[in-house]
């Protein structure tokens, strides 16, 4: 049986309309923020797709009238659930923008769960969009992702993650942190995102997440930039690195 959820979200943007159209509605823009490897089709009835490694989510465009209104549903699974995303964008004095998120569908299986994280999940990627046009505008990235395993116990997964990454605890959003990650080169950068179940820190050159998620998974969900006009860069050995570094963790 399926379940109807909703997800209404609203964040202000210090970008231009156009910018913020460009980072939801291209492949390389949602790629430099949200989750996977994306191909964007333009226009109403377009095709998009959601390479997410082992599996691929595919959607139609619903909505297609830029830089205003952007639209897309999920292809139905056999048991009718989907997700439908919809994005109103609405420009402000001084360059900046208005956006309105609503995130909806069908759920089903252990929909309460889902929807939880969902409820949760989502404000935290409209963050890293935030973050995203803000400070690193002509600028393109590539997802690095990473899972270790299920740990139920939220306390101990957080210090373990703070532990490796060289902190005693967590740090407040603004904080400057300085993190060694054993294995990988220290970060500088500073916290734009902290609850329960999301740490985020943004560099000079990455947004990095940490995330103890849907059902105590323990995830990583970061993006590294390439330079100005250029083409988002090769992550394949920091993927590998990251993903050492968070297994071993939790071995």
């Amino acid at each position: 049986m399926t379940h109807e959820f909703e997800v209404r979200e609203q964040i202000e943007l210090d970008a231009t309309p156009e910018q913020v159209w460009e980072a939801i509605a291209t492949g390389p823009g949602v790629d430099s923020w949200l989750m996977g490897r994306n191909e964007i089709q333009s226009g109403l009835g377009g095709r998009n797709k959601m390479d997410m490694g082992v599996f691929a989510i595919e959607s139609t465009v619903t909505a297609w009238d830029p830089p205003k209104h952007f639209a897309f549903k999920g292809d139905p699974a056999p048991d009718g659930a989907f997700h439908a995303f919809e994005y109103l964008i609405e420009g402000r004095d001084g360059g900046s923008a208005v956006l309105r998120f609503v995130h909806s569908g069908f759920l089903g299986g252990d929909w309460e769960a889902e929807y939880d994280a969902l409820r949760k999940g989502d404000p935290v990627y409209l963050h890293k969009l935030a973050q995203y046009v803000k400070y690193f505008p002509g600028r393109f990235a590539a997802p690095v992702g990473g899972f270790a395993a299920q740990v139920p116990d939220k306390e101990h997964a957080w210090r373990t993650i703070y532990g490796g990454l060289g902190l005693s605890g967590s740090v407040p959003v603004g904080e400057k942190v300085h993190l060694t990650p054993s294995g990988l080169a220290p970060l500088d950068g500073e916290v734009f995102f902290l609850n329960e179940d999301f740490f985020g820190v943004r560099t000079d050159d990455g947004i990095y997440v940490f995330i103890h998620g849907y059902q105590g998974a323990v995830v990583l969900g970061h993006h590294i930039f390439g330079g100005p006009g250029q083409p988002a860069p090769d992550v394949k050995e920091a993927e590998q690195a990251w993903q050492s570094w968070l297994s071993g963790l939790f071995a």
